[in-house]
């Protein structure tokens, strides 16, 4: 059996589309345990002046000291959290044409050096999280699809399939639900592709 994380970026519940697409993907994919992460519950530590020393302290070679040491043990329970699982979903709506705060809170504590990513003046950067699937499930009010005039102003995607790269995932699938605003449709053709691409996994 796997384990799949199934990261809630949405704090509207069974009332958020993004969630409700995701869920649906994970109840299609068979032999796989789901551990939810709401972050709209989660208590996640303010990424501090302690938290920022130890990130530079690492990336410099050093070991954290003090209360940068401290910082930085939370900062890899975390990531060690993380990047236990076998899958990942991550369900998020568009928030002012990027992402959840709370979302980009939770990156900003995993995706560290030595962690999730790794830096030398030889290979440049390169990711730690590798040979695991991770699956986007992301809402928007309106249609900001290529060629909808409106792409331009889409910073959810972009940023979130860039980011997962950058710490090693080579496996993204993208479902998008858009345009959501009085339109039952979009969410009916994305909970299709959600079992769609749940039948490729098997």
């Amino acid at each position: 059996m796997k384990d799949f994380l199934h990261v809630v970026a949405s704090p509207r519940g069974d009332e958020s589309f993004s969630v409700r697409v995701g869920r649906r993907f994970l109840q299609s994919l068979p032999g796989v345990a789901v551990e939810t992460l709401d972050l709209f519950r989660a208590d996640l530590p303010p990424f501090d002046a302690p938290y920022a020393a130890a990130k530079y302290a690492v990336l410099g070679g050093a070991t954290p000291a003090d209360d940068a040491q401290r910082a930085w043990k939370r900062v890899i329970e975390l990531a060690d959290h993380f990047k236990s699982f076998d899958g990942y979903v991550f369900s998020a709506g568009m928030w002012n044409f990027g992402i959840p705060y709370r979302l980009k809170h939770y990156l900003d504590l995993v995706v560290q050096p030595g962690l999730t990513f790794s830096y030398s003046p030889q290979k440049g950067y390169q990711g730690l999280v590798t040979g695991k699937p991770a699956v986007l499930a992301l809402a928007r009010g309106a249609d900001y699809s290529p060629g909808s005039g409106a792409e331009a102003m889409d910073m959810q995607r972009p940023y979130l399939e860039a980011i997962l790269r950058f710490i090693g995932f080579a496996d993204i699938r993208t479902i998008v639900v858009q345009p959501t605003l009085g339109d039952e449709r979009a969410l009916d053709a994305a909970l299709t592709e959600a079992d769609r691409i749940a039948r490729e996994f098997r």
